[in-house]
């Protein structure tokens, strides 16, 4: 059955959905981060890639076992784990993701301050502007995950442009001097490697993003591994080759103090005027990693309350087939969260909610390792081929784990506060449902 008569979105757009969300605004500022360690600093992204493919690969084999699980994450925890353990990780993601939207939205307001100065000394216009994306996409979304999938599709290749341009372009620029300074952090070799290997871990958070709306996928057993695979090679490929080609271009001294690195590089290359279609690139950027985070706040309540973990509000969908109340429900936090940021004192506080809710994305990839092992123990899977897939839960379990720790005390300690929060809410649904 083709896609038009299904009303469900392909490889293309699922695969879209995982890159779109992957590459957010980080992305053009993570050569400058980097440059603060010297060239060791793509030694981090072999590491972070590394694991990346290893969740990937995680997530594939899950959605190939499971492919009509709702959900992602927190179905397949749920299924290995139980019914507690899922819903620790739906709550969690949940509120990770209106809290990162919020942090996304007041990105792409920031960007579009070098086209509209005014909106970087009008906080009522500022933020204005912010909660226009965040409804205008929330309306995209209401009217259905096609519809959704089609913008997603049109920002990623829009963005993917001139990162792609500058990293190829780039290379014929580049000068092998600049990567002599190869250490400049003042640790060891091994500490350099493991900070950046942390540092550009969080890049690549949103990689299971296409488990998630399963049941809008067509033959998700086919599509979604296909585009989960695809969309982190494609990414790691866009992040490696981009940094190569920024740290080559421009000295380590100079880059690390750059504010827009990919800027300065396309302004070598075409002259100053490249800047604004770069930081056109990524306002274009913020917008599509918006519509995929959005697409998902309403996917993942809407999963957690067809099994009776959250209200029945959030699994009642319009006539197109969508989650609208539960994207609705999201962005009203959303906005709440965004003119609390926009208040004077308060930014400091809205900044420290966004950053522990890392630890609320990074804790599923954690329980969805450890759920396969129990699947795959529990049904006895001792063939060659299975041993494998076991050994892939083991090195998805090490790698979150090791990412978890490297978030730093003060995140692991609020983020685990921000989901534990959430256990009254899973009594009071248990006591309903009774």
């Amino acid at each position: 059955m083709s896609q038009a008569k299904t009303g469900k979105i392909g490889l293309w757009t699922s695969t879209a959905l995982v890159v779109g969300n992957m590459i957010g605004s980080g992305v053009f500022l993570l050569p400058a981060s980097l440059a603060a360690f010297g060239s060791i600093g793509l030694l981090g992204w072999i590491g972070s890639s590394a694991g990346a493919i290893v969740l990937a690969v995680l997530y594939s084999n899950l959605s190939k076992l499971m492919p009509d699980a709702l959900g992602g994450p927190y179905a397949y925890s749920r299924t290995g784990l139980g019914d507690f353990a899922g819903y620790l990780v739906a709550w969690g993601y949940w509120i990770s993701i209106w809290c990162t939207n919020a942090a996304i939205a007041v990105t792409f307001v920031s960007y579009s301050t070098v086209f509209f100065p005014v909106l970087a000394t009008n906080s009522l216009l500022s933020v204005g502007t912010g909660l226009g994306a965040v409804w205008l996409l929330t309306w995209v979304n209401t009217l259905g995950v096609k519809e959704a999938g089609r913008v997603q599709i049109i920002t990623t290749i829009l963005k993917l442009t001139p990162l792609i341009l500058v990293s190829i372009v780039g290379l014929f620029y580049m000068n092998v001097d600049n990567f002599n300074d190869f250490n400049i952090s003042g640790v060891s070799n091994f500490s350099a490697i493991t900070a950046t290997a942390t540092l550009t871990l969080f890049a690549f958070l949103g990689l299971e993003s296409a488990t998630i709306p399963s049941g809008d996928i067509e033959d998700p057993e086919k599509t979604i591994p296909r585009a989960t695979m695809i969309g982190t090679v494609l990414t790691i490929l866009v992040y490696v080759l981009g940094s190569v080609a920024v740290m080559g271009m421009i000295p380590v001294m100079e880059l690390k103090n750059s504010n827009a690195p990919f800027a300065d590089a396309a302004a070598l290359i075409w002259g100053d005027s490249a800047r604004y279609w770069v930081a056109a690139g990524a306002i274009v950027s913020t917008f599509g990693a918006l519509n995929g985070w959005i697409l998902l706040q309403g996917q993942m309540p809407r999963a957690v309350a067809r099994d009776n973990l959250f209200p029945v509000i959030f699994k009642k969908d319009n006539k197109k087939g969508s989650p609208a109340m539960g994207i609705v429900i999201s962005s009203v936090l959303i906005s709440a969260l965004m003119m609390t940021n926009f208040t004077k004192g308060l930014t400091d506080t809205f900044t420290f909610m966004v950053l522990m809710t890392t630890i609320a994305v990074l804790v599923p990839y954690l329980f969805s390792a450890t759920a396969y092992g129990v699947i795959l123990l529990q049904n006895k899977f001792w063939q060659k081929e299975s041993i494998s897939k076991l050994i892939v839960a083991f090195l998805a379990f090490v790698f979150s784990m090791w990412a978890i720790l490297g978030s730093g005390q003060e995140t692991v300690y609020w983020g685990f506060i921000a989901i534990l929060a959430g256990i009254p809410f899973y009594v009071w649904m248990k006591r309903v449902n009774q």
